[in-house]
């Protein structure tokens, strides 16, 4: 079973990940699809890479949200559904399982299908997609899930928020090196789709695999810097940074829980700040 993660956690990220984006990206890909695009969105979670994406391609678009965890997927809908509102939009739903949000710019449609991830693009909708869409999602897979990805699409695939291997908290603090490397090793661990995960190899293979496909590829970075005033945020990161590299770390417990005690004093007091390397990627199939 391929890793979840917690509501709390994805609703806290989002604001953070909407920040980050390439917005360039964004509107590469969105002159790429056709008029009226349909996006399967993998690992979809609470939706967030819907919530920022649609209004960006900003036309009548269909989107089917795949997760393994059906109660993401219906947060997912309620959530969606209750920002539209609140913006001014209607929404209906002609089922249990789709979702109309009404725009200025046309319908959007939103489905959603429960699916384990972890033999994709086996048993996805390719046939019914105009894209394959994902975030925060390509560093957890493996090197032969990317492979297959790139084998089988057919499909331009864009891939937000691929970690990169270069967190900083600031100030400095001794043990930092100490955590970075364990933390980093836990970001290689199996995370359930085939094999050890690539963490920040991720959009190096990606690149690779979909250029031998002779896909035309781009990257751009999409950081995520956290400021001192985002407490909730900075304790969140700090814990489990240090919850991962005691997992790698037995015998240097009593040094990370040290770090771990300075950098959430830190955050406490509005003293800490942390930047959160990631990149984005697009991969286009070239016109023949």
């Amino acid at each position: 079973m391929t890793e979840s993660f917690d509501a709390d956690w994805l609703e806290l990220r989002e604001p953070h990940d909407a920040r980050a984006r390439s917005i360039a990206l964004a509107l590469a890909l969105s002159e790429a699809l056709p008029a009226r695009p349909r996006l399967l969105d993998l690992g979809a979670g609470t939706g967030s890479l819907f919530r920022w994406l649609a209004p960006i391609l900003n036309r009548p678009q269909a989107w089917t949200l795949v997760d393994a965890d059906v109660t993401l997927i219906e947060f997912a809908f309620d959530t969606i559904a209750d920002r539209a509102v609140s913006v001014g939009f209607e929404v209906s739903a002609p089922n249990k399982r789709t979702l109309l949000v009404h725009t200025p710019s046309g319908a959007w449609r939103v489905d959603g299908l429960v699916r384990d991830l972890a033999d994709a693009p086996d048993g996805l909708p390719l046939e019914r997609a105009d894209a394959v869409v994902c975030t925060a999602l390509c560093d957890l897979v493996s090197r032969s899930w990317v492979t297959r990805m790139a084998e089988e699409l057919q499909l331009p695939f864009y891939s937000a928020l691929n970690v990169v291997g270069d967190a900083r908290f600031l100030p400095p603090h001794p043990a930092d090196g100490l955590v970075g490397r364990a933390f980093r090793r836990d970001q290689g661990r199996d995370k359930g789709f085939g094999g050890r995960a690539l963490g920040p190899d991720a959009v190096g293979a990606m690149a690779a695999a979909f250029r031998e496909k002779e896909y035309a590829v781009t990257t751009a970075p999409s950081p995520w810097r956290i400021g001192p005033a985002e407490t909730r945020m900075l304790m969140e990161l700090a814990g489990g940074h240090a919850a991962a590299a005691l997992e790698h770390l037995p015998r240097g417990r009593a040094a990370v829980q040290v770090w771990s005690a300075a950098r959430r004093a830190q955050a406490r007091r509005g003293g800490l700040r942390a930047v959160l390397g990631h990149a984005d990627l697009l991969a286009l199939p070239r016109i023949r």
